[in-house]
């Protein structure tokens, strides 16, 4: 199964609010119901592929049937129901899919959740299901469909990078709040929205908008998405953006199966943590305080401990031969020893591999003119001169970073968190930005799997502090699984 990628699909230059919006909006549907097709047919291949296996695993060829069924007919039954209730936790619905945690949340919860109706009907019902049969099936097909989601996904992002597979979305709202949301949506191709229109309280003869055409007022919403065939409004801040015209725009979209998204710049920073919960009849957005410690923080540190020692053990004559191979390359120590800021300001000294040579701190002040990092705190330069042969390769695959395994083992580190910083970086931080050092800095991080160096300093900052007020150990594991990722693309490794 394959995603509309022809020559009739939508055009990225927003070829539908010239041409019919129909074929526009019958491209649009297509992709989606194609993708769908491809997530239903994925699922019930790893679904069948699991059980299938499970059964040889456990029985080999003599396995004994359940009251009379044979367990190559419960492996093939077994896949209509996981569907079914992978359906029910809304694993197929398009908000979910291609973003986000969501989707492997609703795919592992749903596979949790069979199991454990299965453990209840089987012993409510004394049906004596072979255990190992059971402990081998699921678990394994939960991975793996997580795994084939994963790599959906990323095939979904590389077509929608290339402007292919993308939602079309109107935006409602103020001009400024409107380009800062175009700009966002640019530097984020692989979420798939494509900006098409505009609709402005007060257009006053603007024909575009961040390369979109503005296509009614806030009283022409309805027209403005059949004009250019959006799936997706977008509402944003401005004047006349009153709770009123949200409510009346919410039910106007009712039943035409357009989504409506509300992106406030107040709720920007805080993210997840804002929960609905109506008092007195008013729906108030509660908003949590970030969890900086507690019995959750108190998890995350013990499992990132004990992984981090059992890895430390495992590289630890990787990394010597690598010293031996920095000594060898040029003069001096095998390993970098720097301060760096942790949690609350307290200083620590994080080790890695040399990748300079031994007179790199001499040499920056004549270097300081080529800082690609105009915009920073820190300095950058794609061509350091200052790195070494061997360094070059360290950084390009990050094994410079190895020895900060210790880091971690030693407390000063996690392994998923804000960059370290520097003291000198740290005596220049606002308010704001120090908020970074409310937890653990990381081997890795938002950062580290979002551009490394190239982003920018605003980019890296808004990361760390979406990191530091929304964590959670799914997400930390999410970063884990892309930190992988990001080092074979070695994107911004320099």
């Amino acid at each position: 199964m394959r995603l509309a990628d022809s020559p009739s699909s939508v055009d990225p230059d927003l070829r539908a609010v010239d041409g019919p919006p129909a074929a526009a909006r019958g491209d649009l549907y297509r992709w989606q119901r194609n993708y769908r097709s491809a997530l239903l047919l994925g699922d019930m291949f790893v679904v069948l592929a699991s059980t299938l296996l499970a059964y040889q695993l456990r029985f080999g060829s003599t396995a004994h049937p359940v009251r009379g069924v044979s367990y190559v007919v419960i492996s093939f039954s077994l896949v209509p129901v996981w569907l079914a209730v992978l359906a029910c936790a809304r694993a197929y619905e398009m908000r979910f899919l291609g973003v986000g945690e969501d989707e492997y949340k609703r795919v592992a919860v749903a596979s949790w959740w069979l199991m454990a109706v299965i453990s209840v009907i089987a012993y409510s019902f004394r049906i004596q299901f072979a255990r190992g049969y059971v402990a081998i099936a699921l678990p394994m097909g939960t991975f793996l469909l997580l795994v084939s989601r994963y790599g959906q996904r990323k095939w979904l992002h590389h077509r929608r990078k290339r402007g292919r597979c993308q939602h079309r979305v109107l935006a409602v709202g103020a001009v400024a709040a409107i380009e800062d949301f175009a700009a966002e949506l640019a530097a984020e191709p692989y979420i798939g929205l494509r900006l098409v229109g505009v609709c402005m309280p007060n257009p006053d003869g603007k024909t575009r908008v961040a390369d979109a055409p503005v296509v009614g007022s806030l009283t022409g919403v309805l027209n403005a998405i059949a004009t250019c065939a959006a799936d997706t409004v977008a509402v944003t801040t401005g004047p006349g953006m009153s709770p009123e015209v949200l409510r009346r725009l919410s039910w106007e979209l009712e039943g035409t199966g357009v989504d409506l998204v509300v992106a406030p710049a107040l709720l920007d920073a805080v993210g997840p943590r804002v929960t609905a919960r109506p008092v007195t009849g008013l729906p108030f957005l509660h908003i949590e305080e970030p969890e900086l410690s507690g019995p959750r923080q108190l998890l995350k540190a013990g499992i990132e401990w004990g992984f981090a020692t059992v890895a430390f053990l495992f590289v630890a004559p990787v990394v010597l031969v690598l010293g031996l191979l920095v000594r060898l390359d040029s003069p001096g120590p095998a390993f970098f020893r720097q301060t760096r800021v942790g949690r609350r300001g307290n200083e620590f000294t994080v080790f890695k591999l040399r990748t300079m040579y031994a007179d790199a701190e001499t040499r920056l002040e004549a270097l300081r003119e080529h800082n690609d990092a105009v915009d920073s705190l820190l300095f950058k330069m794609r061509d350091d001169p200052r790195v070494t042969r061997v360094g070059r390769i360290l950084r390009r695959w990050s094994l410079d970073e190895l020895p900060q395994l210790w880091n971690v083992v030693r407390g000063d580190m996690a392994l998923v968190g804000p960059r370290p910083p520097l003291p000198s970086e740290v005596a220049n931080y606002d308010e704001e930005v120090a908020r970074r050092l409310l937890v653990r800095p990381g081997i890795t991080g938002l950062w580290q799997v979002s551009g490394r160096s190239d982003l920018s300093w605003k980019q890296s900052v808004r990361l760390d502090l979406y990191y530091v007020e929304n964590w959670s150990l799914a997400l930390d594991a999410m970063i884990v699984w892309k930190t992988v990722f990001a080092i074979f693309r070695r994107h911004g490794a320099y």
